[in-house]
């Protein structure tokens, strides 16, 4: 039983309400070239790829273990470096700040 003015939240619902406020559980950028590339939206990560991710030592290492080699070698073929990922990852933490500070906290 629930106790009296406490909020209960049901996690499956969180979930789906950051997903809708983040705009997706998937990041999709285009290179200068045209190919769109995904990779997992930061909040919506499983543990494989956060180890992946924080244990790379160096931009090179963190390129592909948030991308993947398939498409870093597309991102990489389109002329971009490993440090724009970095830039990337700023701007979708940015844009996910803005969207939680907005998003209702009741429907």
């Amino acid at each position: 039983m629930s106790k009296p003015n406490k909020k209960r939240y049901k996690l499956s619902e969180v979930k789906t309400q950051m997903e809708e406020a983040v705009g997706g559980a998937v990041v999709e950028f285009e290179t200068d070239k045209g190919d769109v590339l995904t990779f997992p939206h930061p909040l919506f990560t499983n543990d494989e790829w956060d180890e992946a991710v924080d244990s790379a030592e160096t931009s090179h290492d963190k390129a592909v273990a948030i991308l993947g080699e398939e498409q870093y070698e597309k991102y990489r073929a389109a002329g971009h470096g490993d440090s724009e990922i970095g830039l990337l990852m700023m701007a979708v933490q940015q844009d996910m700040q803005d969207q939680i500070r907005k998003r209702p906290t009741r429907r």
